[in-house]
């Protein structure tokens, strides 16, 4: 095993757990490090192993949410608190479940390319900083995510379509959603990870299935590759659940819109220059 490639796959998690959760969207800088670090491994390959990383960063939600989440408490209404929020989840992932299955093929071909990254990133980050400029003349109408409806997870689940073009971000869109629907700063942010549970589980369930059903062959080092990625972006994405838990607290989500419009500028010359 090449020392080597095993630190890339440690750079990629990182940036995974990190770009994952904050609203800046990690396959826009997973373009970016690839085109500066590319790992040793087939192409193929390769875009399956940035999805099935993902599935890390889900584990990271279950871990920091397992009071919450995880219906093994001895209270009953503990349990029903996490059921509920199971059903929110899960109804908040069909739209982009729906959608994604069945133009997964034609997004790949036509939207998978650093123009679309680089110009999503410019307009979600001008679009963050519009709502935080005049999110004072909305009302919030849900203040947590014990008071959210089958309709605002539906409305929620809706913007998360918009994640299918990448570079957009999902939890991007779904905060973003959720504060225009009448969701609490606090609140679209954390249903953001709830709903990232059944959303990213199943893209990395399929791409992991399709993997080991094609007939490439796989590597051992491919292999240990993507456990290490899995493995440091579980890590890291604790870490940046809890940043994102505390910041929302005290701030707007207006300097994320900012580094977005620079990021996407940025890259967007370094494509057309390079």
């Amino acid at each position: 095993m090449n020392i080597v490639e095993l630190i890339k796959a440690v750079i990629f998690g990182i940036v995974e757990g990190v770009a994952e959760w904050l609203p800046i969207s990690s396959t826009g800088h997973l373009i970016l490090l690839n085109e500066l670090i590319p790992l040793k491994m087939s192409e193929s390959f390769y875009e399956s192993f940035e999805v099935i990383i993902q599935l890390g960063a889900v584990l990271a939600v279950l871990f920091c949410y397992k009071d919450r989440i995880l219906p093994f408490s001895r209270e009953k209404e503990q349990r029903k608190k996490a059921y509920a929020l199971w059903r929110l989840a899960l109804i908040g992932a069909v739209p982009s479940a729906v959608i994604g299955l069945l133009f997964d093929g034609i997004l790949d071909e036509y939207l998978y390319n650093s123009t679309v990254v680089c110009i999503m990133l410019v307009s979600y980050g001008a679009a963050f900083i519009l709502v935080e400029r005049f999110r004072s003349h909305r009302t919030v109408l849900v203040s947590n995510t014990e008071s959210m409806t089958i309709t605002d997870a539906l409305k929620v689940g809706a913007f998360q379509v918009l994640a299918l073009v990448p570079g957009t971000s999902r939890s991007g869109a779904t905060i973003l959603g959720g504060m225009l629907t009448g969701l609490s700063r606090e609140t679209a942010a954390e249903y953001s990870f709830f709903l990232a549970i059944p959303t990213m589980a199943g893209a990395g369930a399929l791409k992991l299935v399709k993997l080991l059903c094609s007939s490439e062959k796989i590597t051992g080092e491919e292999i240990l590759l993507l456990a290490v990625g899995c493995a440091v972006a579980f890590l890291v994405s604790c870490l940046a659940i809890g940043f994102l838990t505390d910041f929302v607290k005290r701030h707007s989500f207006s300097a994320f819109g900012v580094y977005r419009i620079i990021f996407g500028g940025g890259l967007l010359i370094y494509f057309f220059t390079k």
